[in-house]
């Protein structure tokens, strides 16, 4: 519906709606959370988990530079006149860098912010929320990158995790 909308500004404003979506909930959530306590944790645990926000932020960025930056922003298809899922060819299937390890990096990455980030009864429940939605969109990624690549993307998950890299699921191909 919104490619019909939109047209080749279609993967932009989904974008743009998810981003303000993003922050509308974060903001309300804030709101209402004003006067929640946080938990009391050890200065150990607080400092363990700003390790984790710092490693899922390098994490992320290492994972954006396996992926086409203007696909994946919205921008490639409006210099292009393409309305996305209609007649541009599909990106090659991207097996190298961190997927290698893991299907979806990114996902991974959110993974590791959502819970680094837990200091109060609202962290929490985002963080839950926020990584059934995610595990959600996996499932139906996952049946798009089938339908766009079949045998080679089933292959692709049978051999590398979905989000943690397990000790010898881990591809040796480049």
């Amino acid at each position: 519906m919104l490619a019909r909308t939109l047209g080749s500004a279609a993967r932009l404003g989904y974008n743009l709606i998810a981003l303000l979506h993003f922050v509308a909930i974060w903001g309300f959530g804030r709101w209402l959370a004003a006067d929640v306590v946080p938990f009391d944790r050890p200065d150990w645990l607080a400092g363990l988990q700003w390790a984790g926000v710092l490693a899922a932020v390098l994490l992320g960025g290492l994972a954006l530079k396996d992926y086409d930056l203007g696909r994946f922003g919205g921008l490639w298809y409006l210099r292009q006149g393409v309305v996305p899922g209609e007649s541009e060819e599909p990106e090659p299937l991207v097996v190298a860098g961190l997927h290698r390890y893991v299907r979806h990096p990114l996902y991974s990455a959110a993974f590791l912010l959502l819970w680094s980030l837990v200091d109060s009864p609202f962290a929490l429940a985002t963080a839950a929320w926020a990584s059934a939605y995610l595990v959600i969109g996996t499932w139906f990624e996952e049946r798009k990158l089938v339908r766009l690549y079949g045998d080679t993307y089933r292959d692709y998950r049978r051999r590398v995790p979905a989000f943690l890299p397990w000790k010898g699921r881990v591809s040796t191909q480049a």
